[in-house]
């Protein structure tokens, strides 16, 4: 079987049946309120809504979590952009636009700009990674210790390229990163590394805890060093479709993350975070 007669079979088999559509809708529906929580994030979401699955079929699975994971993953950036805190690490650069388009009132093109960005894109994506899946995967079985410590050198550089202000401090963070993702347990000997006899540091420092402590932290400290009496924000969401101005503002930008997206998606590794940093 082709890949357009797997691609036809598939929509066949998703479309055949009224309740794949509706699993696949509750799916989504769930992931998107589940991604709100900050922390979770779409493996998380997974996790924890898998028994959902254990009575339907094979197909009504795969397509439940599937939607699970594309809601979790726009959720997340809900709460970058109402109250700058990352819903899960990919969401961690919507913080920066995102947020500061709320405090201007327009909280609500934010969120759907985000959606129909994320929408655009995984279509496109998903299009493009089904014509190119079978050279790829011929591709990432020749993958091995070289052309992976490449991969993580010019992840690395290029953070710090695209990082604001200093090269240098940059790369010390870069470091910093590294020295971080040193705690756990040893890949090839199993044995802990730099946990101090802590059972919890034996996974490692997640990097969506890290994420929401940067973000969220201090951002309740900088609130917290204000001694000036301040009103509550307050504003009201709606308008969540873009104008014509938002728009002609984001078509380029759209159409760079989808770009930018697919081209990092297809190395292993943690791509959403570096395909939004990149973008």
């Amino acid at each position: 079987m082709g890949i357009f007669e797997g691609l036809l079979f598939g929509f066949k088999s998703i479309l055949g049946d009224p309740y794949n559509l509706f699993f696949c809708f509750a799916g989504v529906l769930i992931g998107t309120l589940v991604g709100v929580l900050p922390g979770l994030g779409p493996v998380g979401a997974m996790g924890i809504l898998i028994p959902f699955t254990f009575h339907t079929t094979p197909l009504q699975s795969i397509v439940m979590l599937a939607g699970i994971y594309y809601g979790a993953m726009y959720g997340g950036s809900t709460t970058s952009i109402l109250v700058r805190i990352p819903g899960e690490a990919a969401s961690v650069i919507t913080c920066i636009d995102g947020y500061e388009m709320a405090l201007q009132g327009r909280a609500g093109p934010a969120l759907g700009i985000a959606a129909i960005g994320s929408f655009i894109a995984g279509t496109i994506a998903i299009l493009a990674i089904t014509l190119v899946s079978v050279p790829l995967a011929s591709a990432a079985l020749r993958f091995g210790p070289p052309e992976y410590f490449t991969l993580v050198c010019a992840g690395l550089f290029t953070f710090a390229y695209v990082g604001q202000g200093s090269t240098h401090k940059a790369l010390m963070m870069c470091l910093a990163g590294i020295i971080l993702a040193y705690i756990g347990l040893d890949p090839v000997y199993g044995s802990p590394r730099f946990a101090s006899g802590i059972p919890e540091l034996y996974d490692g420092i997640g990097i969506v805890p890290v994420a929401m402590g940067l973000f969220g932290i201090s951002e309740v400290m900088l609130n917290l060093e204000e001694t000036l009496k301040r009103d509550i924000f307050k504003t009201h969401i709606g308008g969540l479709l873009p104008d014509k101005e938002d728009w002609k503002a984001s078509a380029k930008p759209i159409a760079r993350g989808t770009f930018i997206g697919f081209l990092v998606g297809l190395f292993p590794g943690p791509v959403g975070t570096t395909s939004s940093f990149m973008g």
